[in-house]
């Protein structure tokens, strides 16, 4: 059970912080940019790497479960409570941040300002189509799990393992936020849509699917040797 609580906390800090970092102060009256955005949701992964790693493995992430289940590091009996942790954390931090960003004084429309939802189409940030936000998220998840795989293998882990793994996920957000906000996290992109609603909702298909199938071929290239020593 001490994984599963480690999950959920893990999760739950990730989509605070992460999405926290756009909401609160990304996009209000003193923004702090996509760059200082991008490096809040890798800082995240990066602490609760090394607070809880040692526990779970930190996970924090459904795509992840998956990626490392395919690299066959995770037996089939333990997916389904990480995968369950991982997007009540993600419900978790949404509401926590909900409720911070719902006593600014001056008043909170979550309809109108989000809570970091992902998305793509028109009046989304950079306003990029469907197929380019399918090729960022399965682009992107892929690379995020071969950067975690291989610093987490026999032949590759070291003590700076999650900071290359956080600093991997800077790098991918850095690119690819113009294009959906960058999820490579069904658990990241569950929480804020349930909050925010309305389109949120209606494209979370994506984020859910896309991430999964992208950790799953690169869980599959380690599995099949062609990416391990």
């Amino acid at each position: 059970m001490n994984k599963y609580v480690a999950e959920f906390i893990g999760t739950a800090v990730l989509v605070l912080f992460g999405c926290g970092s756009a909401v609160l102060t990304g996009y209000g009256s003193a923004p702090i940019g996509m760059l200082a955005i991008a490096f809040a949701f890798g800082l995240a992964v990066t602490s609760m790497a090394y607070g809880i790693g040692h526990v779970s493995g930190c996970h924090i992430n459904p795509a992840v479960t998956i990626g490392v289940w395919a690299a066959g590091r995770l037996p089939t009996s333990e997916v389904p409570m990480y995968i369950v942790a991982q997007v009540l954390g993600g419900i978790a931090g949404a509401a926590i941040l909900f409720v911070i960003a719902s006593g600014k004084l001056a008043g909170f429309d979550v309809a109108t300002s989000g809570l970091g939802q992902n998305g793509w189409g028109e009046g989304y940030i950079g306003g990029y189509g469907l197929g380019a936000a399918i090729v960022a998220e399965l682009v992107g998840t892929f690379v995020f799990l071969v950067v975690i795989l291989g610093s987490t293998s026999k032949a590759g882990i070291t003590q700076a393992a999650g900071l290359a793994i956080g600093l991997s996920l800077v790098m991918i957000h850095i690119v690819f936020i113009p294009v959906t906000g960058v999820s490579v996290n069904p658990a990241r992109s569950i929480g804020p849509a349930l909050f925010a609603g309305g389109k949120a909702i209606s494209q979370l298909w994506l984020f859910i699917v896309v991430p999964l199938v992208g950790a799953y071929l690169a869980g599959l290239l380690f599995k099949l040797k062609v990416l391990e020593d």
